[in-house]
């Protein structure tokens, strides 16, 4: 899975083809087109209210992509005592910690087995903590080799 690069559109598609959801269903539920779910399909991003429908619609979290690509992709937690947001209170919901699914874990791994990066390249790149890292080749069992440092 490209987590740099979503293109959600293809990837509810997807998930239309692997429930077998019926077409005549998924226009009802979202009152909308065969044209129209088409479009979608095709689209690299769809508007967060349909996008939830198609979650429920669907059983699956398409939010959960785009947290991922947080998690993989920005330095946030790099960030949180950098002066912009050091002050700053929030009546939002706050996270206690990331959450990194087995997908991301797997993603991580085979980067790391696939000599694409080192682990300390994952540590720079992802802002992954190295005993994060280091529990996930031990739990997974996917180090082959002790090389990659």
């Amino acid at each position: 899975m490209d987590f740099k690069n979503i293109h959600i559109g293809k990837m509810v598609e997807k998930r239309v083809k692997e429930t077998n959801t019926d077409g005549t269903r998924i226009c009802k539920f979202l009152k909308c087109t065969d044209e129209e779910i088409k479009q979608m399909y095709a689209s690299r991003s769809i508007e967060t209210e349909i996008l939830l429908k198609w979650s429920k619609l669907l059983e699956y979290d398409f939010f959960r992509i785009y947290s991922q690509h947080l998690l993989l992709y920005t330095s946030s937690h790099k960030e949180k005592n950098s002066p912009k947001t050091k002050d700053i209170s929030t009546t939002l919901p706050e996270f206690r910690k990331n959450i990194y699914t087995k997908e991301i874990i797997e993603f991580i791994l085979e980067l790391v087995k696939s000599g694409e990066k080192t682990r300390q390249d994952i540590i720079d790149t992802y802002h992954i903590p190295k005993t994060t890292l280091y529990k996930w080749f031990s739990k997974y069992n996917s180090e082959q080799n002790g090389s990659e440092d």
